[in-house]
């Protein structure tokens, strides 16, 4: 079996709830971190794109759209997420901060490898490296990668990524990457967690066998969540690994929720809720900054209040 590292998982029959931002105005999310900080919450959640492609050729994994086409807007802002974590990190100190999911096979290997390391220390080793292999040709050609043998390329990285998160000299020898003996300062004083994301078959056979656990490739209604989490039991039996300790789960809900909601999937096994409380506020166009953060902070707090303490 490949090399996994020791997740930071919840005390058994509890629940960790990540604050998604994405979509979320960049300028809120230090001060949403903030609040989250004080209010239960376990995490933040950050989404990654390099940009919105005018002209785009592909076609979105998820999309139901007869273009293909995702549907946020073309505007929509994507900061870089491990410049928004550091960001976040030195606002919220005992937050979480959970990738959903990065892309990296669109970047080098070398430039993950040090980009992620410098969030998880900078943040006291609070990252966790959520991963997937992109859908979008047209960042990967912009980067320099290639996009046909970006699912071979992940599950490599994904091992080298250990190897050079390690003090001291190190180095990879592998199909697509091959690094000589270097040293790669600062290094992570603890393993990072490294989750798979994603439902297909393809996806789920990464995070078993790679991986330190499996986050979900957007919110799903409570069939399809349960229908998932299924074929993920199976990926992980077929691994050995159905009774490991310490491999976490990440589930976003697309129900109203609720406290029983929430507790049926913690009884399954799920470690790990993403969720988005400050979604629930409508917030008319051009309504000035503080009063939107407001608002949001207050659907915020309803939800820490209502949800999370109670599960």
């Amino acid at each position: 079996m490949a090399e996994v590292s020791p997740a930071q998982t919840p005390e058994p029959g509890a629940l960790r709830f990540h604050q998604a931002v994405s979509f979320l105005p960049t300028r809120q999310a230090v001060p949403l971190a903030k609040a989250c900080n004080e209010l239960g919450y376990a995490g933040m959640y950050v989404s990654d794109h390099l940009f919105n492609p005018k002209e785009l050729a592909s076609r979105y994994t998820y999309s139901d759209r007869p273009d293909g086409h995702p549907g946020w807007e073309a505007d929509t802002p994507w900061p870089d997420p491990m410049t928004l974590i550091a960001g976040m990190a030195t606002a919220a100190e005992n937050l979480l901060f959970t990738t959903g999911v990065y892309i990296a096979p669109a970047r080098d290997l070398i430039t993950v490898a040090k980009s992620v390391a410098t969030a998880a220390v900078v943040s006291d080793d609070r990252v966790r490296l959520g991963v997937g292999v992109g859908w979008c040709k047209e960042e990967f050609d912009q980067t320099g990668q290639d996009f046909t043998t970006r699912g071979k390329r992940l599950d490599e990285m994904i091992v080298a990524l250990r190897a050079l998160w390690r003090e001291g000299w190190v180095e990879h020898h592998g199909e697509y990457y091959d690094v000589p003996l270097c040293q790669m300062l600062p290094a992570p004083s603890q393993p990072i967690p490294i989750i798979g994301g994603g439902h297909s078959p393809v996806a789920l056979r990464r995070a078993a066998t790679l991986c330190d656990g499996w986050v979900a490739a957007g919110a799903y209604g409570e069939d399809e969540a349960w229908l998932h989490l299924g074929n993920l039991k199976d990926a992980l039996k077929k691994a050995g690994r159905e009774d490991e300790k310490g491999f976490v789960i990440y589930l976003s809900v697309a129900e109203r929720p609720s406290v029983e909601l929430y507790r049926r999937f913690a009884g399954a096994g799920v470690t790990d809720i993403v969720c988005a409380p400050w979604m629930f506020v409508d917030v008319a166009p051009g309504t000035p900054d503080k009063e939107a953060l407001s608002a949001r902070l207050g659907a915020t707090r309803w939800f820490a209040d209502e949800i999370i303490a109670k599960v």
